[in-house]
């Protein structure tokens, strides 16, 4: 791309802010030379990818995305110790007939996709893991699950813009965007921003921005559940799963325990966080009992929601805006913690107008629900 091609960001304010939450593509375009800013509604890596649970699991991820899965998983394991990476290797575990057949038939898809995935012995299990239940009728095992702090994610992406001199600005919100023969001006609560081209990487806050410019995405927003326990002595050292995708489970290194599993609090993102709920929480406690029964000693110290964004397919947008001439989408990643890193990479080559590694995700395409 030429310099005359790069894009270029003016600013008739020095404070200006909001909108494009991933910074993944902006890291990438920005090392090929593109003059680039991020804009943010909060601080860096605090919507999805700060509240989540850090699993970095190929056993939950949807067959036709574990390429990506794979891909983004070495993204992390390159990360390291910065984003608090551990690869302890992760089982689940099916306690029925009906569950069993689920997890045979769903982790010998993704062992064909790609996916280290073997089906373990109870004694191989318990060998490994002695305080999980007794009851356990079969298990899967993937020796490249792990989880990252999520915490960590906003600090190691804030460094990295700053060491490739990404201009970026938080806390402001983006009240309006328009088009002009040059581009795009968008009016923020801290100014006004002008550019040549715009990704809108905004997660469950796509539809309110995508609208601005007379688009309307079907997205819309699940509000995931996670807690966390007090410390507690040595109980699990892998991932823990469960073969209905309704419980994730590891144990950090300060002892606490996190517990996820994509249980449904309440609220809408433009309303702010989301709250829990005793009818969803309850259920998702006794599950993590249920697998590790050394929980019914532990105090739960806090819970709290997410918004995770998607559409009717689930798959991810990823590609160009419709109808929009320099105008691209990126978000609705299922698994989006574990594959964003990697779907940045390769919209930062599309924007660049390289040929991206792996297919996009067209967001212009027909939706149907899955």
């Amino acid at each position: 791309v030429s310099r005359e091609d790069q894009i270029e960001i003016e600013y008739q304010n020095e404070k200006f802010q909001k909108h494009i939450s991933r910074v993944y593509d902006y890291l990438w375009i920005a090392e090929d030379g593109m003059k680039t800013i991020v804009l943010d509604q909060g601080d860096l890596g605090q919507g999805a990818s700060g509240v989540n649970a850090g699993t970095l699991s190929l056993q939950i991820k949807r067959v036709q995305l574990m390429p990506y899965a794979l891909k983004g998983h070495s993204e992390w394991e390159a990360m390291g110790e910065a984003v608090g990476f551990k690869k302890t290797g992760g089982f689940t575990l099916a306690f029925t007939e009906h569950e069993a057949e689920l997890l045979y038939e769903r982790q010998a898809l993704k062992a064909d996709a790609g996916a280290p995935i073997t089906f373990v012995s109870n004694n191989a299990l318990r060998a490994a893991e002695q305080n999980l239940s007794h009851k356990v009728l079969a298990a899967s095992y993937c020796p490249e699950d792990g989880y990252a702090n999520s915490s960590l994610t906003g600090q190691y992406y804030r460094l990295r813009l700053k060491e490739n001199d990404v201009q970026f600005r938080e806390k402001c919100n983006v009240k309006l965007i328009t088009r002009n023969s040059s581009g795009f001006n968008l009016t923020t609560s801290c100014g006004t921003v002008h550019a040549t081209r715009l990704l809108l990487a905004a997660g469950a806050w796509l539809k309110p921005i995508a609208a601005h410019l007379g688009v309307d995405l079907p997205v819309r927003a699940r509000v995931n559940t996670v807690s966390v326990t007090e410390r507690m002595p040595p109980l699990i050292s892998s991932i823990v799963g469960h073969a209905t995708g309704l419980l994730t489970m590891k144990q950090k290194s300060n002892g606490t325990i996190l517990i996820g599993g994509g249980w449904q609090g309440q609220g809408v993102p433009q309303d702010g966080r989301g709250n829990v709920t005793a009818k969803t929480l309850i259920p998702n406690l006794s599950l993590a009992q249920h697998v590790l029964p050394e929980l019914s000693n532990a105090r739960v110290t806090r819970s709290w929601v997410g918004f995770e964004a998607n559409v009717p397919d689930f798959y991810p947008l990823a590609g160009a805006l419709p109808g929009i001439e320099n105008a691209f989408v990126l978000g609705c990643v299922r698994g989006g913690y574990t594959i964003g890193p990697y779907m940045g990479r390769l919209m930062g080559d599309y924007i660049l107008g390289q040929e991206p590694e792996l297919p996009l995700f067209d967001p212009g395409r027909e939706f149907s629900e899955v």
